[in-house]
Formats: C-alpha cells, structure tokens, sequence
C-alpha cells in the first residue's frame, strides 16, 4: 500500500468518531431517560428501577460495549493478517476465516449440537483455522502472493457458502434464528456476551503486543529474517493462530461482521500510522468507533426501517466499497503469477474433439430425461408417464444456462488472458444478484420482462464498476479480478440483508439463490436454450479479436483491432450473457470456469473452436449438475446451481494449487 498521508491523523479520526459516537449516545440515552447528564445516563447500570431503566441496563449498554469489545478484535485479527501476509486486503472476511467459523457453527448447531456446550468459539475457531488453512494450501506455492491468496480466500467463501446454502436450504425453519445471528447480530439480553468476550480480547491483544517486535521482522524478505536468527513458521503461525482466536471468539457471539478487519487497519495505515506498533494501537480503537456508531446508526433508524437490518450485514454493505476504493492504491509487493495463455495443449484436428463433445449431451439428455426416481423407486424409463414432461423444461433451462455461462466465462478469460477469470470471480453475476434481490424485495410485484431488466441492469453497473476502476492500469488481470471480490462481498451483504430480513418469499429467494430450475415453465426453458445457442452463435464473429487481444494492446492494434472498443464490446457482451443466465440458475456456479477450462485442456486453443467447445460443455454440465441435484437426496432436491458450484468450486480449488 503506497503512502498517502493525509490531513487527518489517526488520532484525528478517532476523535471524531468518538464525538459522532457521543453525539448518537446523547440523542438515544435522552430519549430513553429524559436528561443529558451523564448520571443520568449511568444510574440504570446502578439500580434499574423502571421498565426503561431495565432495558437500558440488560439491552442498551450491554450491546454498546459489546460493539466496542467486536469491533476491536476483529481490528487487531486484521493487523496480525495482513503484516503476516504483507498483504493489504488479508482481512478475516477476505481470508473465508469468518466463513469458516460461520459454516462450522451451523454443521455443528444441526448434527453436534453437544460441541456447543463444550464452547462455541472452539468450533468457530477450528472452522475458521481450516478455512485459513486451505487458503494456504492454495497459495503456498506462490509464496503466498496477495493475488493468490485474495482469489483463493475469495473460492473458499464461495465454496463454504454454497455448502452453507445446502444447509439452509434443507433447514430452513430450524436456521432461520440463525440467520439473523449469522449476518453478525449485535441485541443482547445481558452482559454475559461482554463478559465473555473482553478477556479473550485482552488474551489476543497481549499476545499481539508480545509479538509486536518478531512481527517487525516481517517487514524485511524471508531471507534477511533468517538471517536474524528468527523463526519465521512459528512466528507467522503464533501470530494467525492469534488472529484466528479473536475472529473465531467474535463470529461465536456476534456472527459475522463483515470489513471491520479490513476498513480498521488500512483507515489506520493511511492516516499514517505505518508501524506495526501504531497500527497495533490505533485500529483496535477505529475499529470498535466504526462497529459502534454503525450499530447507534441502525438502531436510530429502525424506527424508519421496514425490517431488522443486522449490524454485520450492513458493515459489509459499507465495507465493500471500501474495499473499491483501496483496490486502485494498491501495490501489490510479490509479483502476482503469470496466467497467460502458454501451457495449454493444442489438438491437430479441433473437429473431432467438438464431435465427440457434442455427442455426449445426447446420453446427458437421455439420462436427465429418462432416468430417476418415480414414485418413491428408480426406474430408467417413464415414457408411459408424464415424468419426462416435467424434467423437459428443467433440462433446457438447465442447457441454456451452462451455454450461457460458459460463453460468458470464455469471453472474459481469452480477453484478460486470465484463466482464473469468470463472471462469478469478476463480479458480474454478484451485480445481477444485487439488483435482482433489491427488486424482488422492494418492488411491489415483478415480472419476468422486469427482472430481465433489473438482471441486465445489475450486470451492466458492475460492468462499469470494473471498467471505472480498470481504465488506467489497462484492465490488468489482478486488479480485474480484486475488483470482482469487492462486488462479489456486497452481493453476499446484501443477501445475508435479504434473509435475515424475514421475508415471506424468503423460501422462493434462497431457491433462487442456490440456482433451482424447479419453477421454470416449458416456455420460458426454450427461450433460455434458444437464446443461449444463437448468442454461442453470434459471437464467434469476435473470434479473431479473441484470438489477438490476449497478445497486448500494441499488437492487437497493429494487426487492425479496435483495442478500447473491442475490450468493451466483449465486456458488455458478458454482462448480458451472465445476466439471462443468472436469472435462471442463480449467482452461485462455477460453469462460466470450468468449461472453458475444459475445452482449453482438450485442446481447443483457438477462440472459435474455444467458443463452442465451451459452450457444449457447459450445456453438458449443467444437465448432469440438474440430474444429480433431482437424485442424490430424493425425495428432496439440491438445486443444480448449488451442485455446479460444489463440483466448478473443487475444480476452482484444484486449478489454484496447480498455479
């Protein structure tokens, strides 16, 4: 991160959060006691003696200072992050820590509920520590390069909220509780959630003072602190396995808070405390000032709010475009891998490996028309009944997604010359989601001629949002890529809002979301499939501008390609792509990476032998993705979104080790 002093100081800052905090806490204790005296506002915490009094004593103040205890822990997880990483944007929601501890919670609330009572931040914490554990496995090799570990962290949400969503998705009822805890609830009861929290923060916050020198060493290359005699595996796992205890201890009473630890330390760091001692004292403060005025905020404004909006879910509605806003500032300091477009393997004869892969979508249709349970049993033909009738529209639907994706996905790969890139990576279908969910939730009633609209709208704004940030660097892969991390983590914010929310067609939304074909009709799946084919069609007239835009700018001009207007002709393509496909199979699928990646691997390196070998597995994957969803837990039903992205997911994980 470069250096950028501002007018401000951190002491500054915290200055005047702490004013606009006193100023929230002068607004609602007067309106609770009738007075600006500060023994006014104490007395409850004395003796309650009314019904208000109580309610400030056991609700009131109990959650203030529990903000403030959160807000710092996860600050200082965030510091111990990123001076380990030497990676800016390491915080715990980037990392999937607090993933992780949030999907361990939920397994064991559902199957061990006996782990509970042993101590929820135990299971929060061995969520969390193997969360963080496969993002190393990922991106060990290389040597922990911010790309890498910002892409793998961001694969291991995804991954960990797709099984997260499978949860949910059968135990709804039983979760619902949860879900509200789970987008970071701060209502209290009590202060036994204080009282457990402040001496494990007080245990993280001196065990991070006690390794404030050997972190310093950090700061200088591997070599030169060996050099000094430091050991820097135990020091890099004391220092994480501290910051994996405070977030795990936090999301165990709170729930997921989202970009405290990411906003808190890098707030910090640009008011100018760049030590690790500075950083160390000031963010905790930021971070606890920033979760606390944004909780005073909600709780003024509930009164004007149709619904209960929780604490974390709005902090990571805030955070993401915080998060944007830092991606342009940053200077990433190990060289991110080369993702070009050598290693891949070139078949002499294309033709035949497009013939063989078209051949096998006639067993996927038969499999996914004519096979599965009828009745309670199996049976491999239902000819004689109307089964076929009701798996038709699911299967073309189904078809026409995967081709819509994975055009989209090969697109966006041959123009950044990223295998890695994706609409679900680059954002795009996080901005469908966004607006799909605001639009089904605040609008009185929708249509399907509307939500093409509001989907093509969504894709489009992050197209921008991608292209407003990219410009000037020259859209390269890494930034591209960052970009669509933020995007992606206000889709999730913005969903976690939505359900925790309670709203009544919350059953129909999360079916959405996990991409069921469930409520397609027959006509709209043969709009869905014949768009996707004529759109597979149509765009192989930019084969050649894909073939030489991976070369660079000064060689696709030379050879007569209109750069700037190329780029952003494939772009928009994209967006609209993704967004008729995310109508039908949801945000969450990892198709727009798998099956260029599947092509590539066959052979099929050129952009029109690419495009349409992507397009055919794509529609392969998604048939057998609906199939398997309808059998594997019949009588009930994965969505094949779910299923896509559980199987694209591994092979996400897969391709970033190989890196």
């Amino acid at each position: 991160m470069p250096s950028e002093r501002t007018a401000m100081s951190p002491a500054g800052a915290s200055g005047l959060l702490l004013v606009v905090l006193l100023g929230l806490m002068g607004v609602e204790l007067h309106a609770a006691t009738g007075g600006f005296a500060l023994g006014e506002w104490l007395r409850p915490l004395a003796g309650p003696t009314g019904t208000g009094e109580w309610l400030l004593a056991l609700t009131w103040w109990p959650r203030l200072v529990t903000a403030l205890i959160a807000g710092a822990g996860l600050a200082i997880a965030g510091v111990l992050m990123q001076q380990v990483l030497r990676n800016p944007l390491a915080s715990p929601t980037t990392l999937g820590v607090a993933g992780g501890a949030n999907l361990a919670l939920m397994a064991a609330s559902l199957f061990a509920p006996g782990l509970m009572l042993v101590g929820s931040e135990w299971v929060a914490l061995a969520g969390g520590a193997a969360a963080m554990g496969l993002v190393f496995l990922l991106s060990w090799r290389q040597a922990l390069s911010p790309l890498v570990v910002v892409l793998a962290g961001l694969v291991v949400n995804l991954y960990l909220g797709a099984l997260a969503m499978v949860l949910l998705l059968f135990n709804q009822e039983t979760l619902q509780g949860l879900l509200i805890w789970g987008a970071g609830s701060l209502a209290q009861d009590g202060w036994h959630d204080a009282a457990f929290l402040l001496p494990r923060l007080a245990v993280g916050l001196v065990a991070a003072w006690l390794l404030l020198r050997p972190l310093r060493v950090l700061e200088l290359d591997d070599a030169s602190g060996r050099s000094l005699g430091v050991n820097l595996a135990g020091l890099r796992l004391a220092a994480l396995g501290a910051a994996v205890f405070l977030t795990g201890t936090v999301v165990s009473v709170v729930g997921l808070i989202g970009f405290i630890g990411l906003a808190a330390p890098n707030i910090a760091r640009l008011l100018g405390a760049e030590r690790l001692g500075a950083r160390l004292f000031w963010a905790p403060i930021i971070g606890a000032l920033l979760l606390a005025v944004t909780d005073l905020l909600l709780q003024s404004a509930s009164a004007w709010l149709p619904t209960l909006i929780p604490t974390g879910a709005m902090t990571a509605a805030l955070g993401a475009p915080l998060l944007l806003w830092l991606i342009p500032r940053l200077r990433l300091e190990v060289a991110p891998p080369t993702l070009g477009e050598t290693g891949w393997p070139r078949a002499g004869r294309p033709e035949r490996r497009l013939m063989w892969i078209a051949a096998a979508l006639v067993p996927a249709t038969l499999l996914a028309l004519f096979s599965g349970h009828v009745a309670g049993q199996w049976t491999w033909w239902s000819g004689a009944s109307p089964v076929w009738e009701w798996r038709l529209p699911r299967m073309l639907a189904a078809a026409g997604a995967g081709i819509l994706l994975a055009v989209a996905g090969t697109l966006l790969q041959r123009l950044t010359g990223n295998p890695m890139a994706s609409p679900e990576v680059l954002g795009i279908s996080g901005g469908v989601a966004i607006f799909l969910l605001l639009g089904i939730v605040l609008l009185p009633a929708v249509s399907l001629p509307l939500l093409v609209l509001l989907g093509v709208a969504g894709a489009l704004v992050a197209l921008v949002v991608l292209i407003t940030l990219n410009a000037r660097s020259g859209f390269l892969p890494e930034r591209l890529l960052l970009t669509g991390v933020a995007i992606t983590a206000l889709a999730e914010a913005v969903r976690a809002l939505v359900l925790a929310g309670s709203d009544p067609r919350g059953q129909q939304i999360v079916a959405w979301l996990s991409g069921s074909t469930y409520f397609v009709g027959t006509a709209e799946a043969f709009v869905v499939l014949g768009f996707g084919v004529l759109a597979a069609l149509a765009v192989l007239v930019l084969s050649r501008w894909l073939d030489l835009l991976p070369l660079g700018a000064p060689v696709s001009r030379a050879l007569g390609v209109p750069v700037g207007g190329g780029r952003l002709a494939v772009l928009g393509v994209s967006a609209v792509l993704t967004a008729a496909a995310t109508l039908v199979i949801g945000p969450l699928s990892f198709v727009g990476l798998l099956a260029p990646h599947m092509a590539r691997l066959l052979g099929l390196s050129r952009a029109r032998d690419h495009l349409l070998g992507a397009a055919l597995i794509g529609a392969v994957l998604m048939i057998l993705a609906d199939w398997i969803g309808r059998q594997i837990q019949f009588p009930h039903e994965i969505p094949a979104g779910l299923v896509a992205s559980l199987i694209g997911g591994t092979y996400f994980l897969w391709a970033l080790r190989r890196l």
